[in-house]
């Protein structure tokens, strides 16, 4: 174990002071208009850094349905691990990104509200708390370095502890005189460094700063070039903590919360020294509005504002101006996002008095994730064998439960011959005779509201979590343990609205249920069939049998050494377990040999394993010839000989080794499957 010394040595070789200087960068204004001649990206606007920001953790391509889409790698929370990945919701993602775009050009999206609408617990908190942190860290790289002005104490001049720090964090650059800025942008334009962006030089300096600037203006008898020797420019770093660049409101209860929340508040203990609250100095600018400055601002669940805050909102998202208590509208640039559930939002739709909101909002569905293999990944984030200790869990038990959870935000299909099950397994990548890409698109188009009902993930790690504590002599919990929880948190659950619609998720756990038993059937089925040399035994023989009755020919008899007729109930009874028709078995056999036939001319030895349709066919006939001797049912009596036991042991270890089960889950899924055969219900 390493002591005091050793520690601290081993942080000091790891500290990087050259960064921490970097970070913690001050000058002149005169070195700022340097740094903006070299890097002209740093004079960026709140939208274009939040845009750049994303796209600075890459994209990937891929096409669905022969159209090109894009995912965006920084919604998968590479810095973190993961611990704030959203999985799935690419579309609402690109609404999101594409927003971002246009309001980084001056499309007009940078006059508006970026609204984040869905059900409850669809990830629009987290696509917040992404973009916030994604900013804060931003912030602390080359490429998203951001710089804001002070101003030196007259009598303190060589003082760098009593610079007066501007509240607002603002641009530099607003010290320069509106008559003069087109002609400065232009000469700070590098074309051998141009930025993506033109350099635009747009807002006034906050009272504060102002007050300041006018008072150096009139201590140097209007000399600009020595105001801008009082005015000292550091770098700054985004933090939701620090609350610099980050901001955050929550409506509260209307007593409690007034609008100088948002927008600062008259300094009382200094009054008596300015001698009036009218006097910038006299005045916290520390409302979200004014901290979130060259940021960002989250409104949570902003339809639950008082009328009296929407006002500031509006005129913040329009005009890019709050109005302080005593003071001019002050300039802010930031974005504004908000998010908001689905009753508060229709609520917004049927209030005439809300228009104005409603005009300055861009809605970006936020819905729940249809894809399963999605909705797995939410659950298997919190809920796996390295993070849930002395509790095993299952195979297929997450997914089940994300399998209910997606269902119930499906739409019934149009088409009668598709299931509600069948659909899922569409829109999750599975292949159905006769449903296209092109089918899919369709049944997507056809379901507008797909996704903004159903089942929330909460609901689900709840009950997942009760699971976990509610069998304490289990040292594993497997797939009913958590669809019992599912359903018996149905009785009170909050946000179902009718018993109707109760009842339609205790049905879908029945479907549930059936799609699990056939899932673990084929599993035991598997883990019996598992004997590789039976397997290439079998394997041989049906070939040779295939072989002679194509070339009409006969098969000698290994035992006798007789040649007989090729053994037709053989084949079939290999045949059958794939469907293939007395009809088409001339067909099948003659395809297994070109098959054979192919693989030799390019010096490719058969091996059953690559013929897929070949493969499962064999798996179930040695099931079946081998369920007997087994005697899988023989599990739900008491009496089980040695020699059986013996075998059901090596199924055991199969099902654990291939399957990841443990101990107690492979007996609790063979005996599960054993009581299925007792009921006579094997399907093949």
């Amino acid at each position: 174990m390493a002591g005091g010394r050793e520690i601290v040595s081993f942080l000091a070789e790891r500290q990087n002071l050259d960064q921490f200087r970097k970070k913690n960068w001050q000058g002149t204004f005169e070195a700022y208009l340097d740094l903006i001649a070299e890097h002209p990206a740093i004079t960026r606007n709140a939208f274009q850094r939040c845009y750049d920001m994303i796209l600075s953790y890459g994209i990937d391509t891929y096409e669905v349905s022969r159209e090109k889409k894009v995912h965006y790698r920084f919604f998968d929370d590479p810095l973190d691990g993961g611990r704030d990945a959203i999985f799935g919701l690419e579309d609402a993602q690109v609404s999101l990104v594409n927003a971002l775009k246009s309001a980084a050009h001056g499309y007009g999206i940078e006059k508006r509200v970026l609204l984040l609408h869905g059900p409850v617990g669809s990830s629009k908190s987290t696509m917040a708390r992404l973009l916030k942190k994604g900013l804060e860290r931003y912030s602390a790289t080359d490429e998203g370095a951001i710089y804001s002005l002070g101003w030196i104490d007259p009598h303190k001049p060589d003082d760098m502890s009593a610079v007066h720090w501007c509240p607002m964090n603002e641009e530099p650059l607003h010290l320069i005189p509106e008559e003069f800025r087109a002609d400065i942008a232009a000469q700070l334009t590098n074309p051998a460094k141009q930025s993506e962006y033109p350099l635009s030089i747009s807002g006034e300096l906050c009272p504060f700063c102002r007050f300041m600037y006018m008072d150096s203006l009139a201590r140097h008898g209007g000399d600009w070039t020595k105001v801008i020797q009082d005015v000292h420019v550091r770098r700054i770093l985004l933090s939701e903590k620090d609350r610099i660049g980050i901001g955050t409101f929550q409506p509260k209860d209307e007593k409690n919360q007034d609008s100088t929340e948002l927008t600062g508040d008259i300094n009382y203990r200094k009054i008596a020294e300015y001698g009036t609250d009218s006097d910038p100095r006299a005045f916290n600018f520390d409302g979200e509005f004014n901290v979130a400055n060259r940021g960002i601002i989250e409104f949570i669940e902003v339809l639950k504002l008082d009328v009296a805050f929407l006002y500031d909102l509006l005129g913040a998202s329009q005009e890019h101006k709050v109005k302080p208590k005593k003071f001019a509208q002050t300039d802010i640039d930031e974005v504004i996002l908000g998010h908001t559930n689905e009753p508060e939002y229709r609520r917004l739709q049927n209030n005439e008095f809300m228009e104005a909101l409603r005009d300055r909002t861009v809605k970006i569905d936020v819905p729940y994730v249809t894809k399963l293999s999605n909705e797995v990944k939410i659950y298997e984030k919190d809920y796996n064998n390295q993070k849930v200790k002395g509790k095993h869990i299952a195979p297929h038990t997450i997914e089940m439960a994300a399998m209910w959870a997606v269902l119930t935000r499906l739409e019934e299909p149009k088409n009668a011959s598709l299931t509600l099950m069948q659909k899922l397994k569409l829109y999750d990548g599975k292949s159905l005779p006769g449903f296209t890409e092109e089918n899919i698109k369709e049944l997507k188009s056809q379901a507008k509201r797909e996704g903004m009902l159903g089942i929330s993930p909460r609901y689900v790690q709840d009950k997942i979590s009760n699971a976990l504590v509610a069998h304490p002599d289990a040292t594993s919990i497997n797939p009913f343990m958590v669809l019992n929880e599912l359903e018996s948190g149905l009785g009170n659950h909050s946000l179902i609205t009718s018993e109707d619609q109760r009842d339609h998720y205790r049905q879908l756990l029945e479907v549930v249920k059936e799609e699990y038993e056939n899932i673990v059937k084929n599993e035991v089925q598997r883990a019996i069939a598992a004997d590789e040399d039976a397997m290439m035994r079998l394997c041989a023989n049906y070939i040779d049998n295939v072989k002679a009755y194509t070339q009409r020919e006969r098969v000698k008899n290994k035992f006798t050494g007789q040649y007989e007729e090729p053994d037709d109930r053989l084949m079939r009874s290999i045949e059958e377990k794939i469907d293939i028709p007395e009809s088409r078995k001339d067909d099948f056999r003659r395809e297994i040999m070109n098959y054979i036939g192919a693989l030799s001319i390019d010096g490719k030895k058969f091996d059953f394993k690559t013929n897929e349709r070949l493969y499962k066919a064999l798996q179930l006939k040695l099931f079946e010839d081998q369920k007997d001797s087994i005697k899988l049912t023989s599990l739900v009596s008491s009496v089980i000989d040695q020699e059986t036991q013996e075998k059901i042991d090596v199924v055991k270890q199969r099902l654990i080794r291939d399957h990841g089960y443990d101990e107690e889950s492979a007996t609790d899924v063979l005996n599960y499957v054993a009581s299925i055969f007792a009921r006579g219900d094997v399907t093949e």
